[in-house]
């Protein structure tokens, strides 16, 4: 699948590799011994695109991504590796942000930890409002042009806000934007306002986080408050009652269909437009599995009108 109208080629399917790294900075992390068997599922199923950051867990998400990659691929042309620059990796006022001191010095430590030369696709985590967005594209640039990066995206953030870094990319003869990583599932649909539509104008590729919200569309968690994983247990505040509301409808046509929730809520992501990857987390050989189930279940016009039906629009506090 291309991403956007680059030429870069994904996977349907990504795998967002935060779920593992240290348990000691995430109660929910899994170590590089758990991961191993999940990861090496995925790239038996076809999964070749892998997404992490330099702040989960503190780097050792890197480090593990990049140890699992090398042992399972034999070529580093045969996966697509993306990572993400933002959040803070050290004490220091420039241990964060998108400014031109950061950017280099972070990635050249996310190539370390990773033990490649370059990534494919390197992201800025959220908008910067402290750094000049020319500043900010200029240095992307001089990290594509020095061989480090192949292609730049962008992750979280207003439309306004990314059309004014993709404007000082074209208007300076820079690096474009050719990815977006956004929040998008049955239960935050915000982005179909604005985000997507302009992504899909520009021809950017969008492939989104959260596509089961953190697992609520799995069923992991339920209005009583009741979690059945650790993760669910720290997501259980964002929930409104509303969300259960879709969660009723997800699991009514995942029963009809004889299939786990996951996949409707899966299958329903990959239908709509613009969507090109959505970057799935995986604890479980399981999870893989549902993902991929995902990929040929075809949703009826009218599971899709029952599913989209409940939504409530959230507040921007909730945004």
């Amino acid at each position: 699948m291309r991403l956007g109208r680059s030429g870069l080629k994904v996977s349907r399917i990504g795998l967002g590799m935060m779920s593992y790294g240290d348990p000691v900075a995430q109660s929910w992390a899994l170590g590089e011994d758990q991961a191993e068997p999940i990861v090496r599922r995925a790239v038996e199923l076809g999964i070749t695109f892998f997404d992490t950051a330099d702040m989960y867990s503190d780097g050792a998400s890197e480090v593990i991504t990049g140890r699992l990659l090398t042992r399972l691929f034999a070529r580093r042309e045969e996966y697509v590796l993306a990572t993400k620059v933002f959040y803070p990796t050290g004490p220091g006022p420039n241990d964060r942000g998108l400014s031109r001191k950061h950017l280099l010095a972070s990635i050249d430590s996310s190539l370390k930890r990773l033990g490649t030369d370059y990534v494919d696709l390197y992201q800025i985590h959220r908008f910067d409002p402290e750094t000049p967005v020319e500043e900010t594209v200029q240095a992307l640039d001089d990290i594509v042009r020095a061989g480090k990066a192949r292609y730049v995206g962008a992750s979280g953030m207003y439309a306004w806000q990314f059309a004014k870094l993709q404007m000082a990319a074209a208007g300076g003869g820079w690096t474009r934007f050719v990815a977006m990583q956004n929040r998008y599932n049955l239960v935050n649909r915000e982005d179909e306002r604005e985000l997507i539509p302009l992504c899909r104008d520009l021809g950017v590729g969008v492939v989104p986080y959260s596509p089961l919200a953190r697992g609520l569309l799995a069923g992991t968690r339920e209005r009583t408050g009741e979690a059945r994983t650790i993760r669910g247990a720290a997501a259980a505040g964002s929930d409104r009652p509303v969300d259960f509301d879709v969660l009723d409808v997800v699991r009514a046509i995942a029963q009809r269909r004889g299939v786990p929730p996951a996949c409707v809520a899966l299958a329903w992501l990959l239908s709509q437009p613009g969507v090109t990857a959505p970057i799935i987390g995986a604890t479980s050989e399981r999870h893989i599995h549902d993902a991929i189930a995902a990929l040929t279940m075809a949703l009826e016009d009218t599971e899709t009108s029952d599913l989209e039906r409940p939504y409530v629009a959230r507040l921007l506090s909730d945004y």
